[in-house]
């Protein structure tokens, strides 16, 4: 979620030009991010440690709000035990738990990828110690990873290429660019892996028919609506917003918003975070138009889904959300290599009360039928974008556990 007002509405609120002028040498200051707040895409440096030089990259992985929930115990020397981070969940936008599962599952897709680039082959274990009811969380490890020492070397995956570079554009797309059915196709490839039997059971789906898209962009707008007109929803996001460089380089996560305007609007106190936006306010506006542009621009849309019936029966939802995160990192890196941008539109899929009629009705549109056999787990709108910043990371000694 991002904070855009415009400039008429800040004068208003600045209280003339007296106090508009007093700011303008804000209003100069750079956009990028602290560099302490980025540093991580610059990858590992000279690191000798396997283990810290494969989580080295696995702190990059995408994951919802930026919360980056993850929690890892070195003690076990040819092992990498992964947790949950369980203060960092979103129990508003994400009352289930789902999209902080799959935010494991991209960690834990690009440790695995990373450890294959240094010729070391993995065993993943999926939930050691059991796994947690649909719906629940608690502390048992989400995976375990571990190899042999000495055992003859992996083969690398030709996706690490793109780990430093892979980012997610929350702009407007160009819409003079279409997406091709070869290009949503060549996506299709990397989502299954041959001998992972989680991630064949993780279904592609994709589209880029003109007749299907406004739809599918009405979807995300009417969703996002939702989003921002429910006080609890809007307000995690609110909370989870850094404002100017002091707020991103201090936190390092969350929602980085570094522009110009918003800076000086927090700045006078006009960028309140502390209520949630009325319909039709300044700051309403801004968010709900950010949400358009993005939704509108859509040249096609990509989404993940699992056998919610099958999984439920046999205890694994779990871990179809865990594997769906991993398919959803290989998608996104392949769409790196591709020059292709794909950004997950997050809302419709949520589990929140009010979301109900929009969660259907993407069921509905994207699979034909209610959840209930299928779930979506990801939905993502793809096309073509200028490069944009990477979002902060924290420092690696944050994610270790002690």
């Amino acid at each position: 979620m991002s904070f855009h007002p415009d400039r008429r509405a800040f004068i208003r609120l600045a209280g003339g030009g007296a106090a508009f002028a007093a700011t303008l040498p804000m209003a100069a200051c750079s956009s990028a991010y602290p560099p302490e707040a980025v540093a991580a895409w610059t990858g590992p440096g000279s690191e000798t440690d396997l283990r810290r030089w494969a989580l080295a990259h696995a702190i990059l992985a995408p994951n919802s709000h930026n919360r980056q929930p993850w929690l890892v115990d070195l003690r076990d020397p040819h092992a990498i035990t992964l947790y949950v981070d369980r203060e960092r969940l979103l129990p508003e936008t994400d009352p289930w738990f789902r999209q902080i599962m799959v935010s494991q599952g991209t960690f834990l897709e690009t440790l695995v990828v990373a450890l294959r680039q240094r010729g070391v082959d993995p065993q993943v274990q999926l939930f050691p110690f059991g796994e947690p009811p649909a719906r629940s969380l608690d502390a048992r490890p989400v995976a375990r990873l571990s190899w042999t020492a000495g055992a003859a070397g992996a083969a690398p995956d030709p996706l690490f290429a793109q780990v430093l570079r892979r980012h997610t554009a929350k702009v407007a797309y160009d819409t003079s660019r279409p997406v091709s059915a070869a290009t949503l196709d060549a996506l299709r490839t990397v989502v299954s892996v041959p001998g992972v039997p989680g991630l064949t059971g993780v279904s592609y789906g994709a589209t880029a028919d003109l007749q299907l898209l406004p739809a599918l962009r009405t979807l995300c707008v009417e969703s996002a609506k939702v989003e921002l007109l429910t006080p609890r929803t809007v307000m995690e996001s609110l909370r989870l917003t850094r404002v100017g460089p002091e707020e991103i380089g201090r936190h390092r996560d969350g929602i980085s918003v570094n522009g110009p305007m918003p800076r000086l609007f927090a700045a006078i106190g006009a960028f309140d975070r502390s209520q949630p936006p009325a319909e039709g306010s300044a700051g309403f506006n801004a968010m709900f138009e950010r949400f358009q542009e993005q939704s509108l621009s859509a040249m096609g849309f990509v989404w993940l889904s699992t056998p919610m019936a099958q999984d439920a029966a046999s205890g694994r939802t779990r871990s179809a959300e865990v594997n769906t995160g991993r398919a959803y990192m290989r998608l996104q890196l392949k769409a790196t290599e591709m020059g292709l941008q794909v950004h997950p539109m997050s809302q419709a899929p949520q589990e929140f009360a009010e979301m109900k009629p929009f969660y259907d009705q993407m069921h509905q549109l994207l699979l034909g039928q209610p959840a209930g056999q299928q779930v979506v787990q990801m939905f993502c709108r793809v096309g073509y974008a200028p490069e944009q910043a990477h979002s902060p990371r924290r420092e690696l000694a944050s994610f270790l556990r002690s």
